[in-house]
């Protein structure tokens, strides 16, 4: 009878001795996968600043390509100009509201 509880122990012992050592396994690779996760979060970041960068280039770019006119367009220009001028004095006056 003692041997069949000795045998019930070591099996026991076993099997909580695999839990431990998968769990630590397991514990391992959620740490990994957390830093892949911040890796990847990081890198997103990143992305998102040379995104915002581009943009604001590609608004400078249509913005100097607004104003590029041969002399036939100067009265075009003239007009978009003069469009500008109203909408930042618009813009002034709700600021000085």
């Amino acid at each position: 009878m003692e041997d069949f509880f000795d045998d019930v122990i070591a099996r026991l012992t076993n099997k909580h001795l695999r839990l431990i050592a998968l769990y630590e396994k397991i514990k391992s690779e959620n740490e990994v996968c957390r830093n892949e996760k911040q890796a990847f979060e990081d890198e997103i970041d990143r992305q998102r600043a040379v995104i915002e960068k581009l943009e604001e280039r590609n608004k400078k770019l249509q913005l100097a390509e607004a104003f590029k006119v041969s002399s036939a367009d100067t009265n075009d220009a003239k007009q978009k100009i003069g469009r500008i001028v109203k909408e930042i004095d618009k813009c002034v006056a709700l600021l000085n509201r």
